[in-house]
């Protein structure tokens, strides 16, 4: 079993001001979309322009921000937050919702494209494939901070990884299961899934070829779109799998964690957005 190296969470600390890691990893979320999005310019079949690129960044930076935060206290921990409603700003404490920020982002993106004058599926379709490897970034961010750890695994598997900052869970879980308590005396922590790197290599870069590389060719406005929306449903979905559900929720109907319910309308507007899209371009 590996255990996980338990890295500083400050990348940079001159005590007068602290940069995290995964403060960071947002920062390189954006950069790599102003430079895949110049890119996708360039390829053309595209009405933006590099100024365009600038202002559309800007909105999907509040976008993200915003959404992901209130998605968070929203789906996640709503009346921990309710009881305390100044802690919802606290955002650098963490709690960000992938999900939330996705709402964000498309409330954002019709903003942009009712300013521009643009369709919003035309503003959707150029951002899609400038989404995933930013993605990937906020995975790397979660496994440095050793957070968002994944489900107990056989501690023989090659995959096996202990984390130190699991240790109260760990306990918890041992508690009623011999298995576990033999484990935990054995290793001293229960062995997981490195769920983050799961999702890094699913959400981020499996989706990334495949909506950029279905992007490089002109298609139906709004498929785009749909690849991206049931392909990340898809990914996380089955990601979701080997990750711990948050404590306070545990796994909810059908044993089903939050992240896969909220992944599931996902998955079956894509798969339908896809193929109402290309049936309008054909003129079904």
């Amino acid at each position: 079993m590996i255990i996980h190296p338990q890295f500083n969470a400050a990348a940079i600390d001159f005590e007068f001001i602290v940069i995290r890691w995964y403060a960071l990893s947002y920062v390189l979320a954006f950069i790599l979309f102003m430079l895949l999005g110049r890119l996708r310019i360039k390829q053309g079949h595209t009405v933006f322009t590099k100024e365009m690129l600038d202002d559309l960044l800007t909105y999907g930076v509040f976008g993200v921000i915003l959404g992901g935060r209130l998605g968070y206290v929203l789906f996640y921990k709503f009346s921990e937050y309710i009881s305390d409603p100044v802690s919802i700003f606290k955002i650098w404490e963490g709690g960000m919702s992938f999900h939330g920020g996705f709402l964000g982002v498309l409330v954002a993106m019709w903003l942009f494209a009712k300013r521009r004058n643009l369709g919003f599926w035309q503003v959707t379709d150029f951002i899609a494939p400038l989404v995933p490897l930013g993605l990937a970034s906020g995975r790397i961010g979660n496994f440095i901070n050793g957070e968002l750890w994944g489900r107990v695994t056989d501690p023989a598997a090659f995959w096996a990884m202990g984390f130190p900052q699991a240790a109260y869970e760990d306990a918890q879980l041992a508690v009623n299961n011999p298995e576990y308590m033999a484990w935990l005396q054995q290793f001293g922590m229960l062995p997981r899934h490195p769920s983050q790197l799961y999702q890094f290599a699913l959400e981020g870069l499996a989706l990334f070829v495949i909506v950029w590389i279905f992007s490089r060719k002109p298609r139906p406005t709004g498929q785009v779109s749909m690849v991206f929306l049931a392909g990340y449903g898809l990914f996380r979905f089955i990601a979701e799998y080997a990750r711990q559900p948050d404590d306070h929720l545990g796994l909810l109907t059908l044993g089903l964690s939050m992240g896969q319910w909220l992944s599931l309308p996902m998955i079956v507007l894509g798969v339908i957005g896809f193929f109402w899209f290309g049936s309008k371009k054909n003129g079904g």
